[in-house]
């Protein structure tokens, strides 16, 4: 801890560390003596977790993070993203109460790389209405107990994967020849899920390492491998149709004139204000079943040679069921309240809204199961053909791919309703708005009344594949300020495909009758008891209950009433199922090609020692996109000023795009004192668009003009966003894994993506009024025809009238609108940590901060409507944030309390029904608890507890009363053993 750690590197060991994502400063405990290296095996729990994270951090070049296993199979916490969390500057999403992707220094979980042991990963994301875009990992793929660490690069480095402007996040696994003769640990644990109401009460993990080595330690075997069980539930109150924003004072759809006395500040001209499109109640239940394993074959065939084989599996089996409650609004404002503008124009939002919309109330109810598989296999070499240079080759074929399990498809919904609601009245001054009906005929709900109306079946999916080429070199010069030169070149090749299609029935005034549906279909639930974490759920304006829908009952009720018919209902005939034929369907390939070559250089002679790394990285990149379309072969004339394309099936259009990159990277580290480092880093890093930015589909609005039609398309030829990175930083490191942190952070971004228009001819489609045989009907009829007279005239003429280049029709002309880069943007912040030991005590405790900033916030009062007006720009996730973390750790007993909060950050630009809207997640803060005892030295029982609070989330719009989500989870306690032999 005296000196800084130098660029000489034991050969083997600092090669296979490079493979598996280290940098070359990491490596200091190969240089150790063994008296030292002995010490740090003896120190483990929190506190050699913590000391072994503080020891990465000081080493590092450049601003690396880390988290580490507090002992074999043991991460501190049972979440790898819940996990990260803790280190300064990232951030987490929250899937069902766990932790499922990062957003590290504002930058979200689609600009952050994901590697496994130095690997690129897969990724397979679906959306339940969409097609997925996303490139972005999620954590709950992977099991914490095959993790012994978790690196956070947050700056750019020429050795490192592409792809993450916030930062590349390198997943470490055991290597039996780094470990101990024999390791053989298992543990067993149960969870109880609070947010569960029909789940088993306890559901069990279990998970083990066996490690050996053999033949003088020169094979190695280890094998990790764990399975779980979780059942979780959740409830909300939403606006899932979204709100509609209109200007005060302008007659639109659900407008409230400024003096409607039936409204309390009633919105005023100058004001922006939104009346929302419907509101509703969804209770949830989720079972989920995970995989993971990992096996790893080593063997060092000599002293200059060592080879690794892996294969690496997860998956994760995820059932889930629902039940909702809603009414959607036609924008009938009746009476209510509003909140109190600044009198010179201000966001404004309903606190009562009455509206008048007589119609259904419903109670949907969906059943669905997803599967989402990753495996990958690698090869590492190193060989050692001389002392002073180490080469290493890496290679690995990945795969992710997540779909449905059955024809259920990965989301659907069939909606039981009642028809005889009069109005409905929202509270959105609650957290959770409260809701009253008013009924027709005032009887409330009543099952004998209720059948079911429309469904849609939906079917997302992805596969994405990495094969993946590396060779890595380092020549050791040791020769006055050069220490050793870093080279490689690389080869990755990427494909990724993204599916959706839908089977929808647009029955939704009702099918059949009430009598064709048993009372018993729908069950009275308590609102109060489903949403107890909310005031609002028992209070006098919330109606008292809902109604739970059977699924499976209404789906064999609808298929009788279908077989009574006669009807074809879906793609299975009379029984409702999914669509296997995708509508939409895209394919991306992406070839990459890079080498890399950095200098390291240090100054250690001097009286304040100074490390100074250059590197380049030079990366090219080749895409390949092609997406099913709508494919068209004439123009028809139709009526008056109306012209439809002819759909003629569909079929794949390709388009083509590449780019390079130039990626230096500067990193400075002078040593102040014996424990004082300063750094300054600048480097560039590039984030690949988004899956469906480059689609090389193009479609287009078949219902033409005269003049032209619309039209929108992928563009494959995207450069990449590009971050210039600057950061500076000081950490004190004050005692036996006590430090102090400070850092600035800079990031100039370019190339984030907008749209653009373009005048072009899609299809190549004649436009049957813009030719010789148009001309001649105007000619007959005269300059003052109308154009039903001219139709009329060319149709008695030419019967069906279509455009024909042979008859010299031009081509139809289309605005065609697709993304181009064209915005920039701008972030900075502040990062401060502080870790401290208690001395001897076992008392420790950990603070950090950070702040971001950016110049892309969203403006709420601008409603993005109007002729050509682009949704607006602005950079998701950007939010503040600080970990409070105390813990014990002495005499065989830790606990840890850690209580993390994240401060309010945009989500989305559209809300539930398209609109172009902002959607925030409001501040959130979460206590988590785990504590352990040592029974004897190979033998610990533990508990934990996450989310001790029951803390709710909550997402809003434009103003906080303009709810979008109020969400509840619950609290999650786990016990168990852990045995090593």
């Amino acid at each position: 801890m005296n000196k800084m750690t130098g660029f000489k590197k034991k050969s083997i060991a600092a090669a296979v560390a490079t493979m598996a994502g280290f940098s070359g400063q990491l490596l200091a405990q190969a240089e150790q003596t063994p008296d030292s290296a002995l010490e740090e095996v003896v120190v483990v729990g929190i506190r050699g977790s913590l000391e072994k994270s503080a020891d990465i951090k000081r080493d590092a070049q450049g601003v690396v993070d880390a988290i580490s296993a507090e002992d074999i199979g043991k991460m501190p916490d049972t979440n790898l993203a819940e996990s990260l969390q803790r280190i300064t500057g990232v951030s987490i999403d929250r899937q069902n109460g766990e932790g499922s992707k990062v957003t590290v220094r504002g930058f979200g979980p689609d600009y952050n790389v994901v590697t496994l042991n130095g690997r690129q990963m897969p990724a397979a994301n679906i959306e339940g209405t969409t097609a997925s875009a996303s490139r972005s990992f999620d954590f709950a793929n992977l099991a914490a107990e095959s993790v012994s660490a978790v690196e956070v690069y947050k700056t750019g480095k020429a050795d490192l994967s592409t792809g993450g402007i916030g930062s590349v996040i390198n997943i470490r696994t055991a290597r039996p020849l780094e470990m101990d003769e024999l390791v053989l640990n298992v543990g067993a644990k149960t969870t109880h899920d609070t947010s569960s109401q029909t789940g088993d009460s306890l559901t069990p993990e279990v998970s083990g390492i066996f490690s050996t080595k053999f033949a003088d330690d020169t094979i190695g075997v280890a094998l990790t491998a764990s399975h779980s069980k979780r059942d979780s539930g959740y409830a909300k109150g939403e606006t899932g149709p979204g709100w509609y924003t209109i200007p005060g004072g302008q007659g639109d759809w659900g407008s409230i004139a400024p003096d409607n006395t039936n409204f309390e500040n009633a919105p005023q001209e100058g004001d922006i204000y939104a009346v929302p499109r419907g509101v509703g109640y969804t209770f949830g239940e989720v079972q989920r079943e995970r995989t993971n394993a990992q096996l790893t074959l080593q063997w060092a065939a000599s002293e200059n040679l060592e080879a690794t084989l892996d294969y690496t599996y997860a998956e994760q089996d995820i059932e889930e069921q629902y039940n909702a409650m809603g009414a959607w609004f036609n924008g009938v404002p009746v009476s209510g309240s509003f909140t109190e503008g600044s009198g010179n124009g201000s966001v404004v939002a309903p606190i009562v809204y009455t509206d008048g919309t007589g119609s259904d109330v419903t109670f949907n109810a969906g059943d669905w199961g997803r599967v989402n598989k990753n495996d990958s296999i690698g090869l590492n070499l190193v060989w050692n053909p001389r002392e002073d240079l180490t080469l290493a080759f890496d290679y690995h074929n990945s795969s992710a791919e997540n779909g449905a399990k059955d024809d259920r498809g990965t989301n659907n919904n069939i909606a039981g309703v009642q028809y005889n609601r009069a109005s409905t009245t929202v509270n959105y001054g609650y957290d959770l708005p409260a809701t009253s009906f008013e009924f027709i005929d005032g009887s409330g709900f009543d099952p004998a009344q209720m059948l079911t109306s429309g469904t849609s079946f939906r079917n997302s999916y992805m596969k994405h594949d990495i094969e993946q080429a590396k060779f890595d070199g380092t020549f050791e010069v040791d020769s006055n300020a050069v220490k050793s030169i870093d080279f490689g070149i690389a080869h990755l090749e990427s494909s990724n495909r993204s599916a959706y299609a839908v089977a929808e029935r647009g029955t939704w005034g009702g099918y059949g009758a009430p009598e064709d549906y048993d009372d018993s279909l729908f069950v009275r639930k308590s609102m109060a008891d489903a949403l107890d974490q909310f005031d609002s759920a028992d209070s006098a304006e919330m109606t008292p209950y809902y109604y739970a829908a059977d699924f499976f009952g209404m789906r064999d009720a609808i298929s009788a009433i279908a077989a009574a018919n006669g009807e074809t209902i879906s793609p299975c005939g009379t029984v409702l199922c999914v669509d296997d034929n995708f509508t939409t369907d895209r394919i991306a390939v992406e070839s990459q090609q890079a080498a890399y070559a950095q200098v390291n250089l240090a100054w250690e002679d001097v009286p304040m020692p100074i490390q100074l790394a250059v590197g380049l990285r030079y990366e090219k990149t080749d895409v390949d996109a092609k997406a099913l379309v709508p494919q068209y072969d004439y123009i028809e004339w139709t009526s008056a000023n109306e012209f439809d394309a002819n759909f003629s099936g569909t079929d794949f259009s390709e388009q083509q795009g590449a780019y390079s990159n130039l990626l230096p990277n500067i990193d400075f580290n002078i040593a102040l004192n014996d424990d004082m480092v300063a750094r300054a880093s600048v480097s560039k890093t590039m984030t690949r668009p988004g899956y469906g930015d480059i689609q090389g589909g193009q479609t287009i609005n078949p219902r033409v003009r005269i003049v032209g039609g619309t039209a929108e398309r992928g563009n494959p030829d995207l450069d990449p966003y590009e971050s210039t990175n600057f950061d500076l930083s000081y950490e004190w490191y004050y005692g036996e894994g006590s430090y102090i942190s400070a850092g600035y952070y800079k990031k100039n971004v370019e190339n984030f993506i907008g749209k653009d228009s373009f005048i072009e001819t899609p299809f190549n489609l004649a436009h049957p009024a813009k030719g010789p045989r148009y001309e001649a009907a105007v000619a007959a009829l005269g300059a003052d025809a109308t154009d039903a007279e001219i139709l009329a005239y060319m149709q008695a003429e030419y019967g069906t009238v279509i455009g024909l280049a042979a008859e010299g029709d031009a081509l139809a002309e289309f605005t065609v609108v697709a993304p181009v880069n064209a915005k920039t943007a701008k972030i900075d912040g502040l990062e401060f940590a502080i870790q401290h030991m208690f001395g001897d005590s076992g008392f420790g405790g950990i603070v950090n901060f950070t702040t971001v900033n950016g110049d892309i916030a969203y403006d709420n009062f601008n409603t993005n409507k109007g002729e050509g007006v682009d949704n607006q720009f602005a950079l998701f996730g950007l939010s503040d944030s600080f970990n409070v973390i105390g813990f014990y750790d002495k005499n065989g007993l830790q606990a840890r309390l850690a209580y993390n909060w994240r401060d309010d950050f945009l989500t989305n630009t559209l809300d539930g029904n398209g609109e172009r809207n902002p959607v925030y997640t409001d501040a959130y803060g979460q206590l988590d608890a785990n504590v352990s005892y040592d029974i004897q030295d190979n033998l610990s029982v533990f508990v934990e507890g996450i989310n001790l609070t029951s803390g709710t989330q909550r997402l809003y719009g434009r103003h906080e009363n303009m709810v979008i989500g109020s969400i509840q989870t619950g609290a999650r306690y786990s016990m168990g053993v852990r045995y090593s032999f």
